[in-house]
Parts: C-alpha cells; structure tokens; sequence
C-alpha cells in the first residue's frame, strides 16, 4: 500500500472515530464518572506544567518585546503585544502543545495496551461500546479542559508579563493592565477560545486513534504513543497556521 493511500485512510478512519465518539457524546448511555476522571487527568494533572509554562512565556515575551520597544520608544504598549501575542497565538497553541505532548501519549498507551492485552475484546463481548466507553470521555474531558486550561495559561503569561514590565520597563501597573485591556476586542477573545477546542478535538482524536490502531504488542505500544505526540503536535501547528489564515480571509482576524 502506498503512503499516500496509507496516509488518507488514517484520515479517514480518525473521521468515523470523530463521528462515532460526538454521537455517543450526545446520546445515552453517557459515562460521567469515566468523563470526570478524565477531567482529572487531562486536565487537573496539566494544570502545574501548563502554569509554568504560560508564567515564562509571557515573562520572555515581555523581555524580549521591551528591548525592541525601547529603541522606538514604545515601552508604553508593552502590555497590548503580550496580551495580543498571547491571547490570540501563544497561549493557546503551547497549552496544547504542552496537553498533547502529555495526554495524547497517555491516551494512545493506556488505549494501546488495553488492546493488546485484549481487554478491549472484553468489553465488546459484554456489549460495551468501546468508542462510547473510552473514546467519548476522553474527547468530552479534553474539549472542557483544554479551553479552561489555556485561559488559566493566558493569565498566568499576563502576570508574568506585568512583573517584567514593572521590573524591567519600569511601568506602572495602571499602564501595564489598561494597555492590554483596551486593546483586546470581542474578535480576538473568540479566536482566542475557537482554537483551544479544535486543538482539543485533534489530541484527543489522535491520541485514540493510534492507542486503537496498536499493533506488534508491547513494542508497538511505545511506537503508538510516539506517534500520538508527534502527529498532534504537528497538526496543532498546521491548523493554528489554516486557522489563522482563514480568519483573516474572511476578515474576522
């Protein structure tokens, strides 16, 4: 088989995945305690790694953004770039960063080894859907998280933004906080939050297709959750860039 056929019909395999998993998310019976616990994990667990990583974020994007404004003499703005560099790009495309390379391997292990070990087998012969049973919560718990945890990463990155801007550019809090207050428009607060769910749907998407599709035993379960994070990852980056382009072409952005 080509990769090109190969690549296609991953495509479309993680499609009906797509679509069998928003049915069941709609329809009964639901597993709310397995959706809980997800949310536990999915998002709970990246809560530390994602404070720190939107802390600094926004603490080397003010530095860095001071020391270009003070040759122009726009120290001043220094609050508007980093609450747009974050709000609309920073924050939500590291969150997911951060939560794919986290969950997405946690999903497609966890996953994988049950279907090597046949336990997934089990649940059909009891007459459980296992894309209603262990896709649908994970892809329910990471589109509930993954917004919440990137609006918590955008003001964290804010914090560490204002203590540079009051350290280092000498600002007051009053010029740091207005500035990126009256700059940030209905628009950019939408694009801020679209993106967070559609990374969302592809971690979780991506990292229960491979845990599903494993094959080769344990070994290829190591290789399943490699593949997990590489391709959400990546795919993170592309759609922030189609995104991103769309919006601006219907003049949205």
């Amino acid at each position: 088989m080509s990769f090109l056929k190969r690549k296609v019909l991953a495509i479309q395999d993680g499609s009906f995945l797509l679509a069998n998993a928003s049915r069941a998310l709609v329809t009964k019976p639901r597993y709310t305690l397995d959706t809980l616990m997800q949310m536990d994990v999915i998002g709970v667990g990246s809560l530390p790694i994602v404070l720190l990583v939107g802390f600094f974020t926004g603490a080397v994007l003010a530095l860095q953004s001071y020391r270009s404004l003070a040759r122009f003499g726009e120290v001043s703005i220094l609050g508007q770039m980093v609450a747009l560099s974050v709000v609309l790009e920073l924050g939500p495309v590291l969150t997911a960063v951060v939560v794919a390379g986290r969950n997405a391997s946690g999903i497609a292990s966890e996953l994988g080894s049950m279907l090597v070990s046949e336990q997934i087998d089990a649940l059909r012969a009891m007459g459980t859907d296992p894309v209603r049973k262990l896709v649908a919560p994970r892809l329910y718990a990471t589109l509930i998280t993954v917004p919440l945890l990137t609006v918590i990463s955008d003001f964290v990155a804010m914090i560490g933004g204002y203590l540079i801007a009051i350290s280092t550019a000498h600002l007051t809090g009053g010029q740091y906080w207005s500035s990126a207050y009256q700059n940030l428009d209905y628009h950019d607060l939408t694009q801020g939050l679209l993106n967070p769910v559609i990374f969302a749907l592809v971690i979780a998407i991506v990292g229960c297709y491979f845990g599903l599709n494993t094959t080769g035993g344990t070994e290829g379960v190591g290789r399943s959750t490699t593949q997990a994070v590489v391709v959400s990852i990546v795919l993170v980056i592309m759609l922030d860039f189609l995104i991103t382009q769309l919006l601006i072409g219907i003049g949205f952005a």
